[in-house]
């Protein structure tokens, strides 16, 4: 089975093209807003996917075009990846401890959107992106990728 697939998305406010992995291989990561490069850094240097996301954004307006749309096509890309979801196994959960934080995410890879995204954040940027940005991005990629999430 092939664990792939390459997405691409280009609107006028944003082109973007992924390479998706499930199994492993370079992660390299450029939208223009650096914390999101960070956070996907770390999603596919932990997950083991091999992942490579370039976007180019009207980041001189703001991140909101570039940030949900990095969702649209990162979610495209897992749904495609996972195909008829062989070998995988359907509920996952977790809690994630860092420094100050404690995250938790559970998941249904069912084929049914769903996001409930319960989190407060203290500032209202983090780096440049706008916070309010990351619950746009998190219901982009489970509506796109077709699974539900609870994140906190």
């Amino acid at each position: 089975m092939n664990r792939e697939a390459i997405i691409t998305r280009k609107t006028k406010e944003t082109d973007i093209t992924a390479s998706l992995k499930l199994d492993g291989g370079e992660v390299k990561i450029d939208t223009g807003i650096g914390f999101l490069d960070h956070m996907l850094t770390a999603l596919g240097v932990h997950g083991g996917f091999g992942l490579t996301l370039e976007a180019k954004g009207d980041l001189y307006v703001d991140g909101h075009h570039t940030a949900e749309d990095v969702g649209i096509v990162l979610g495209k890309a897992f749904c495609e990846a996972l195909g008829d979801k062989g070998g995988i196994v359907r509920y996952g959960s977790a809690f994630i401890p860092m420094d100050e934080a404690l995250g938790f995410c559970a998941v249904d890879i069912s084929g049914r959107p769903f996001l409930v995204f319960n989190a407060e954040f203290v500032n209202e940027k983090i780096g440049e992106l706008d916070a309010c940005l990351i619950e746009e991005f998190m219901r982009a990629f489970a509506f796109n990728a077709g699974i539900t999430l609870h994140l906190r």
